[in-house]
């Protein structure tokens, strides 16, 4: 199983930046996907997830209204529309994927995800 993060970089504050999850090696429709953050000195944290089997999607609240997950079944990925960004959103990025229908409610629990990407940086700049 392989996530593949994609999308990191440098970015002003108030910008935006798309974060892409390719995933293969595993059944993907029917499995919920996440994106969790890591800054630093902080422990990884819920950012948003997109139920298996739905495009029921959740936010953790430091980002709701600001950013958009979103699946492509077709393509098997996974991605993290990211807007209006702040110093605060600094972190390594990751994707992660749960079990088979996995819930976007139960992968807000950081011990859920089933397998985990490597990460992808976003740094935004004051």
């Amino acid at each position: 199983v392989q996530l593949q993060a994609s999308g990191g970089g440098v970015v002003q504050a108030g910008g935006s930046l798309r974060l892409s999850c390719s995933a293969s090696g595993l059944t993907f429709s029917d499995r919920g996907m996440g994106w969790f953050r890591q800054a630093p000195g902080k422990e990884r944290e819920f950012v948003a997830a997109i139920s298996g089997g739905s495009d029921r999607t959740g936010y953790a609240d430091s980002v709701k209204g600001r950013s958009t997950i979103s699946r492509d079944n077709t393509k098997i990925t996974v991605d993290l529309q990211m807007n209006s960004l702040k110093p605060e959103d600094t972190a390594v990025y990751y994707c992660a994927a749960g079990r088979y229908r996995t819930t976007w409610s139960m992968l807000r629990d950081i011990n859920v995800p089933y397998y985990w990407g490597q990460g992808t940086l976003v740094t935004v700049s004051s």
